[in-house]
């Protein structure tokens, strides 16, 4: 089946399909950027997309990124900016380069320090709303949707924290999915990427609160994910399963303005003391924070597992399904494997009661819950 185009207008400006990644100059055209700065990570600066991205749009490069993205990383985007009197920027990469490309543009017309705007009561109110850069967006995983989201996760390293920058105008105003982007990305990075997608889809759709839009959104984002990610992690050249997932990652981030939960609780946390890989970390916490929503969550799970034709639709059926996926994707079991210890129960415990995604977990997720989820995840024990 060839791959169609399209162009969407939800929850922003969106150009989907193969090949879409030339309209750049035009995208920036339309939100008059004459002179852009293209910010992505180290790796990425070195590819050919990249260059390519850089001599269509005459854009200046800030590639100076962490993997875990840290607040210097922002600070040396923003002097980027200034060197360079750019006046929109162009986010190219994977969360991480989208991220910070999202803050430098909000940054760039503030005057108060980056922390002053994490997303907390009605923090980001303290913004100059005009003073916000235009963004145009195109990932190259299938992931975080951080293309179509409002804020940054950015580590604040003297609090050694993971703090989410947020304001509504942060939203990138032309988003190109482009799948060819994607396509040279490891099967490792692959799988990862799009349980973190996955992570998105269900968190959303199990937390609290009257929001049937998000849970329409994520239902069928989380039906992608299980018709499409093995295939694009085996295939990885196969444009309709990386095209899938791209979509797949774009609806989780737009129906997780609903909520997260404990996965994003706790992996928000992990990433920041042992610099995990974010979607790694939520792969491998993802059943045993279901295993522990299953008194509040089942139900609304198992309404799941019949959306996605799974042949036992309950919560038991689901739960096996994201086991079986797990392993057919090769994620790691236990978080012992990504180099969590005993020793960091209590420091985790106490960091992901504070995270502002624990609100949205649809059972009570306070330090003592929290132990209980780290500790069977580092047993590998399904409770």
């Amino acid at each position: 089946m060839a791959l169609p185009r399209a162009d969407w207008n939800y929850p922003t400006a969106i150009r989907f399909g193969a090949g879409r990644a030339g309209e750049l100059p035009d995208a920036c055209r339309t939100l008059g950027i004459e002179r852009p700065l293209l910010v992505t990570d180290p790796a990425l600066a070195e590819m050919a997309m990249v260059r390519e991205a850089l001599a269509a749009s005459g854009a200046g490069l800030f590639c100076a990124i962490h993997p875990n993205p840290v607040g210097a990383d922002v600070e040396a985007g923003l002097e980027s900016w200034r060197n360079g009197n750019h006046d929109g920027v162009i986010a190219m990469g994977g969360g991480s380069a989208l991220d910070v490309g999202k803050v430098i543009a909000f940054m760039s017309g503030q005057s108060r320090p980056v922390w002053d705007f994490e997303d907390r009561e009605d923090w980001w109110t303290r913004a100059d709303a005009g003073g916000i850069g235009p963004i145009v967006a195109l990932p190259t995983t299938a992931g975080t949707g951080s293309e179509v989201g409002r804020a940054g996760v950015i580590l604040d390293e003297e609090a050694g924290l993971k703090k989410i920058i947020f304001h509504p105008k942060m939203l990138p105003s032309i988003v190109i999915l482009d799948p060819v982007l994607t396509v040279g990305l490891p099967p490792k990075v692959t799988a990862a990427t799009g349980m973190d997608a996955l992570s998105h889809c269900i968190e959303a759709y199990c937390a609290p609160g009257f929001h049937p839009m998000a849970d329409g959104i994520a239902a069928e984002g989380t039906r992608l994910t299980h018709r499409w990610l093995v295939r694009a992690t085996e295939e990885g050249s196969d444009l309709e399963a990386r095209g899938n997932m791209l979509v797949a990652a774009a609806m989780g981030a737009t129906a997780f303005q609903k909520g997260l939960g404990a996965m994003h609780a706790l992996s928000h946390p992990i990433g920041a003391v042992a610099g995990t890989h974010h979607g790694l970390t939520n792969a491998v916490l993802m059943p045993y924070v279901l295993a522990f929503n299953r008194a509040d969550a089942g139900e609304r799970l198992a309404r799941l597992a019949a959306y996605l034709g799974l042949a036992n639709p309950s919560f038991d059926g689901f739960l096996d399904w994201v086991l079986d996926l797990r392993r057919r994707l090769g994620i790691p079991n236990t978080l012992g494997e990504l180099g969590v210890s005993e020793d960091d129960i209590e420091k985790l415990a106490q960091m992901a009661e504070a995270d502002p995604s624990a609100a949205g977990n649809p059972r009570r997720f306070d330090a003592a819950a929290a132990r209980q989820v780290l500790e069977s995840a580092l047993a590998g024990r399904i409770q």
